[in-house]
């Protein structure tokens, strides 16, 4: 008798932790991501009527102003960023073609904090690629602060972390007065990174790039971007498709930022000539990754 009752217990144990793994692996979430980046534009000396930097300003505002939507199970998550319609006009201004440059993720993002390996969509000078490699290990220190974020007490983390530095950029009539060397290595700046991350959603997920602490990470300020949550839903009926994307060239990120960088000078150079058989009117930009 005592050993059926063993038994019975064994196997309630075993229907248990499968139940548990069963819940785990159907645990999913989605979360709306508003990011804003800070460009430094001096448009002071550079002859626009006042209406028209003011529209200038606005564009670029539009420009690097984006909702992201993260889905997310225990393990894994998918970023990416929620289609938006071009304005009218959006590419260009009163004869100015401002081209923005950046090597950032610019499809799926796919993460997973248990094999911690990532994988990015990426689409640059008209191809695509698959960027795979490890995830970036975060040196969080844990803050003492607190905040609410919507319904959410969020806490404080910090980090810091090594990247090039972003250019001041400069525009005036007939040169963008950018005198940096094109052969001299890039700039880097140390910056610090603040996260704020929410105990109640048990997942080590973020936005973009972030993640690796003990909740979901709600807000992430590095100085010149903020990205904020502003919206989350647990277990929405639609379940979304949180899968590793497959599409493009396969590299890895050493390969592929040597690659951005090398086009990059090589589209800057040609731009510049092209410019200067016009008059000027063109100006390059490279904002963020």
């Amino acid at each position: 008798m005592n050993i059926s009752f063993i038994k019975i217990g064994v196997f309630i144990l075993f229907i248990s932790s499968i139940s548990s793994s069963l819940l785990a692996q159907d645990f999913q979430g989605k979360a709306i991501y508003q990011t804003k980046t800070k460009v430094e534009m001096d448009l002071a000396s550079s002859g626009i009527p006042a209406d028209r930097v003011k529209q200038i300003e606005e564009m670029m505002k539009n420009q690097l102003e984006k909702t992201y939507e993260l889905s997310f199970n225990k393990s894994e998550s998918v970023y990416k960023q929620e289609e938006k319609l071009e304005q009218a006009g959006a590419g260009g201004f009163g004869g100015m073609r401002f081209m923005m440059m950046s090597g950032g993720a610019s499809g799926v993002y796919y993460k997973n904090t248990q094999t911690k390996t990532a994988s990015k969509e990426n689409e640059f000078s008209g191809k695509n690629f698959l960027v795979k490699d490890a995830l970036v290990i975060y040196d969080w220190k844990m803050e003492q602060e607190s905040k609410m974020i919507g319904e959410y007490l969020c806490f404080k983390a910090t980090t810091v972390i090594e990247r090039q530095a972003r250019p001041e950029f400069r525009f005036g009539r007939g040169n963008n007065n950018q005198t940096e060397d094109e052969n001299t290595e890039p700039k880097m700046e140390q910056v610090i990174i603040t996260a704020w991350y929410a105990m109640d959603i048990p997942v080590s997920h973020g936005p973009s790039d972030y993640w690796g602490l003990p909740g979901l990470i709600l807000e992430i300020n590095d100085g010149s971007t903020m990205m904020l949550c502003t919206k989350i839903t647990i277990n929405p009926k639609e379940k979304a498709v949180i899968s590793e994307p497959k599409k493009g060239k396969e590299m890895n990120q050493k390969d592929y930022d040597a690659m951005v960088l090398e086009k990059t000078k090589e589209m800057r150079e040609r731009f510049r000539n092209e410019r200067e058989k016009s008059g000027g009117g063109t100006h390059m930009m490279r904002i963020g990754g």
